[in-house]
């Protein structure tokens, strides 16, 4: 009961289309990646309620979001070196929970907490 209210991070779960990002290596060839299509990365926070809200307002959108972009769940409970990485690597504020758009290697779209909203992203991307 807790699991469904609160998230978890079972791959299973996931939306169709989208991949878990598990290693440093999986980023790394996902930003690299970002020159085909653009790739979002979702990171989770498993313990988080807003977090568990804004992972439902991404499903919501998921299929439209997982046919013009490549998209990466990351559970950063699980995988905190590599949610750093990230910050790091694209010279972003780490936030929980946290959408970042890469395209062409660079960050065009980053959104937090109750601002996730997959519809907008589309939008964004598309106009």
């Amino acid at each position: 009961m807790f699991g469904n209210l609160f998230g978890d991070s079972k791959s299973s779960s996931l939306p169709e289309g989208w991949a878990e990002l598990t290693t440093v290596e999986q980023a790394k060839a996902a930003i690299a990646s970002s020159s085909e299509k653009p790739v979002l990365f979702f990171k989770h926070s498993t313990r988080c309620p807003i977090s568990t809200m804004a992972h439902r307002r991404l499903e919501i959108a998921a299929e439209q979001l997982s046919t013009h972009m490549n998209t990466q769940y990351l559970d950063l409970i699980a995988y905190r070196e590599v949610s750093d990485w990230l910050a790091q690597q694209l010279n972003v504020t780490h936030q929980s929970p946290q959408v970042i758009l890469v395209k062409n290697k660079e960050v065009i779209h980053i959104s937090t907490h109750n601002e996730i909203n997959g519809s907008e992203i589309l939008e964004e991307l598309i106009a």
